[in-house]
């Protein structure tokens, strides 16, 4: 079972800089047709222990709107059993590139990134999904050494799966607000059979 450091309530401000360094759980749904792969979990979200947790963040609105989830997640005090339970139901599995947790995605390095790619190969192989889908499109330049793709499927696979790249949902990320998000979570649904 998950469980949250701060035991189901949200972190202070002063509590944050506590989290550097700090580790999510991944959710491991047993047959996704979706693994959506995270740069790496904020302070926030490693203070709560659930991905996408900051509530500025843009992910769990997104991905409500485009109808991926039957309700919109609040993941800012953590991830409630039935929030879990119905990315299981609804053939979704979530992890990071690097699962190492930093105020800015910024401070990882590009070692930390081909690394994260290693592991997101490992785990595309175990879980077998129809999609791989990373949201980030500079993270994904230099953990998959194409410093020229571009937002959307990309030629490459991931075993059997379709790999994407769509933008990074964070509230730091102006390019995307929630409406071009929903777009993008719309095209990958229906990539991954779930529209």
């Amino acid at each position: 079972m998950r469980t949250s450091p701060l035991g189901g309530r949200r972190p202070t401000r002063e509590e944050l800089p506590d989290f550097a360094g700090g580790v999510v759980d991944d959710i491991l749904s047993p047959d996704p047709a979706i693994l959506i792969v995270g740069i790496n979990p904020g302070l926030w979200t490693a203070a709560v222990n659930a991905p996408f947790a900051h509530p500025g963040n843009r992910f769990w609105p997104s991905l409500h709107q485009a109808g991926l989830t039957p309700w919109r997640v609040d993941a800012s005090a953590g991830l409630k059993p039935e929030d879990e339970q119905m990315m299981h139901d609804h053939g979704m599995a979530l992890t990071n590139l690097v699962n190492r947790a930093t105020a800015r995605a910024d401070e990882l390095t590009s070692d930390e990134l081909r690394q994260g790619r290693a592991h997101v190969q490992r785990l595309s192989a175990e879980l077998e999904p129809r999609v791989v889908v990373v949201v980030g499109i500079t993270a994904y330049r230099t953990a998959f050494a194409d410093r020229h793709a571009k937002l959307g499927r990309q030629d490459a696979t991931i075993g059997d799966a379709e790999l994407w790249v769509i933008p990074q949902p964070s509230g730091l990320n102006a390019h995307a607000p929630i409406p071009v998000l929903v777009e993008w979570w719309q095209k990958v649904g229906r990539a991954a059979g779930l529209l």
